[in-house]
């Protein structure tokens, strides 16, 4: 894919930086010329431009980007940027960052985003699933709140333990995606059995939740 990111900080960056590990072109957008360092990240093309500029896009070619990411530190930014992705430039994927959790309801579909990430909410979530046993944690937020990925830790006395996968009956809108026990990824099958301390992923619509903790017994 070819990858263009508004906002060379450090998140920016470091976002470039994974990207061309995995074989994308990455495009890096910056208008600050105290930013503006090729040498830290050399294998993506970088544009010392402002991305709210409808011709700095266009000649930076965004109309041949698959994915934009606005990355920068300033939401009104980051809008304006994924705006211009999607209703300009017909960009087919479009991730914001969100700085403050208060503006995250605006960044929705009608801004031309498809993902918002919120560092503060993703960090407060990754708290609480270390800490919470026996309850279901939203981890992620997708599509704008049509889908939810959450997690639930089976306690010790889990009365789950040793029944197979499919005698878990999931709501219609819901589904066990992974299963992660010790250092090991499992993608659960009808006859695994579940053990104590299973974390379990679910991806489920937000309506049907109380209807996944019902279903594991709580």
């Amino acid at each position: 894919m070819k990858v263009a990111i508004a906002g060379a900080g450090a998140v920016g960056r470091s976002i470039a930086a994974e990207l061309i590990a995995g074989e994308h072109q990455v495009m890096l957008i910056e208008r600050q010329e105290s930013q503006y360092e090729p040498q830290t990240v050399e294998q993506a093309e970088w544009v010392l431009a402002d991305a709210c500029e409808l011709a700095s896009l266009e000649d930076a070619g965004m109309q041949l980007c698959d994915v934009v990411i606005a990355a920068t530190g300033v939401d009104q930014v980051n809008l304006v940027v994924s705006l211009l992705a999607k209703t300009v430039f017909a960009v087919r994927r479009v991730v914001a960052r969100v700085n403050d959790p208060a503006n995250e309801w605006l960044f929705n579909e009608a801004w031309g985003v498809d993902v918002a990430v919120s560092t503060p909410r993703m960090l407060a979530a990754m708290v609480e699933e270390a800490v919470s046993v026996g309850d279901l944690v939203q981890l992620l937020t997708l599509r704008q709140g049509q889908a939810n990925l959450v997690e639930l830790t089976l306690p010790e006395d889990t009365p789950l333990a040793g029944r197979p996968v499919r005698e878990v009956v999931l709501p219609k809108d819901a589904a066990l995606v992974v299963i992660l026990r010790g250092g090991r990824v499992i993608v659960p099958q009808p006859d695994d059995p579940l053990e104590a301390g299973d974390e379990l992923l679910f991806v489920a619509s937000a309506n049907v939740e109380n209807e996944i903790r019902t279903a594991l017994g709580y």
